[in-house]
């Protein structure tokens, strides 16, 4: 037996039991499917989930997240299965599917779509960070969009795709198959919801020209269950609003927006010691909220998101789990000593299944 027949044996017999055992399975199934499986490795050098199995590592995988502080909601994440499809159109379908059930009209709900795992012979990988996300461009003496995506963004106009030039320029799909030349595929407008932003209590906040989609929709993790890899399993929960209003909107090295609302409200940016950044943090993260609600879109705050992350907490100790988390991710970017994830510690061991990152191929 080689060393990866025999880690792989480990980890389908070290996920199965945990899954079969969750599921209510009794021990001869247990045992059975174990024979099965370790049949399967030994002839073929691998082995195949059933669809339950798909379902609840999925499930387990978002539960097992040590960066995710709204893992209350992990059992109601939608699974579609879409590992037989095989070529690019195909699966641009099934993205498509994902977004329009996801997005739900602005009623946000969980899922993922799982592709075929990676194989001696197959391979699917999306380019995108999230399968909604706005380009950006590098002029001479400045940038315009979204510095995070300029890579891509150029790795998109290699391949034939044009934007516009604004600042929020949705980005293709990028899809490769195999070692196939990679294909981009525009987003149909119906799947794209945008949030345009506004200020309850200044009329003049709309000048600003903010918006940004609805649904963050991450596209190029890895989803590992029992020790066979999906490389392309986009998966979406809803928008935390201080992730918009106080890291993709405000963030020096993103969008850079706190200046311009610093300048609208009338703050003084000469000096640290009139807290303009905080103030302009505050007003900016209200219109985020405010303009989701406005227009009917899932969004939870973080003082809200931190409650429920506590109620999680208590369910798995109620289930006799212990949480892992990493605790930079789970304290909110904007008045974390507010919320209890800033007075606790947390073991940041990482448990299968579950997500991690992959080298982009662009």
């Amino acid at each position: 037996m080689t060393t990866a027949v025999k880690t792989l044996t480990e980890e389908a017999s070290a996920f199965i039991r945990i899954c079969y055992s969750e599921l209510g399975k009794t021990a001869e199934e247990t045992e059975g499917r174990l024979r099965q499986i370790d049949q399967h490795i030994e002839a073929l050098g691998t082995y195949t989930h059933t669809a339950e199995e798909l379902r609840y590592g999925a499930k387990m995988a978002w539960r097992n997240s040590n960066r995710c502080i709204g893992r209350l909601f992990w059992q109601s994440l939608e699974v579609f299965d879409a590992r037989e499809a095989q070529d690019e159109d195909t699966i641009a379908s099934h993205l498509f599917n994902h977004m329009k059930y996801a997005t739900n009209g602005g009623r946000i709900r969980p899922a993922i779509t799982v592709f075929a795992p990676s194989g001696a012979n197959r391979s699917i990988r999306i380019w995108n960070h999230q399968l909604v996300r706005y380009a950006g461009y590098r002029k001479e003496n400045s940038i315009v969009g979204d510095p995070a995506s300029i890579a891509l963004t150029q790795a998109c106009e290699a391949l034939g795709w044009r934007g516009e030039g604004t600042a929020f320029d949705l980005l293709p799909l990028v899809i490769q198959v195999d070692s196939l030349k990679p294909r981009w595929f525009a987003l149909p407008r119906e799947t794209a919801l945008e949030v345009p932003l506004t200020h309850p209590e200044h009329e003049g906040f709309e000048r600003l020209g903010l918006r940004w989609y609805a649904v963050p929709f991450v596209s190029d993790m890895e989803l590992e269950i029992g020790g066979i890899r999906y490389t392309a399993a986009p998966f979406n929960g809803w928008y935390m609003g201080t992730e918009i209003g106080a890291r993709n909107l405000a963030d020096t090295s993103r969008y850079n927006r706190l200046p311009q609302v610093a300048r609208l409200f009338g703050l003084d940016t000469s000096t640290n010691l009139s807290l303009w950044k905080d103030r302009s943090l505050i007003e900016l993260n209200i219109a985020v909220l405010h303009s989701f609600k406005k227009y009917g879109v899932s969004i939870v705050d973080h003082h809200t998101a931190a409650e429920q992350f506590a109620r999680f907490e208590k369910q798995e100790q109620e289930n006799g789990r212990t949480v892992t988390g990493r605790w930079s991710w789970l304290t909110p970017p904007m008045s974390p000593a507010t919320t209890a994830v800033w007075h606790r510690s947390y073991d940041d061991t990482e448990r299968s299944p579950l997500f991690r990152y992959q080298e982009p191929l662009y």
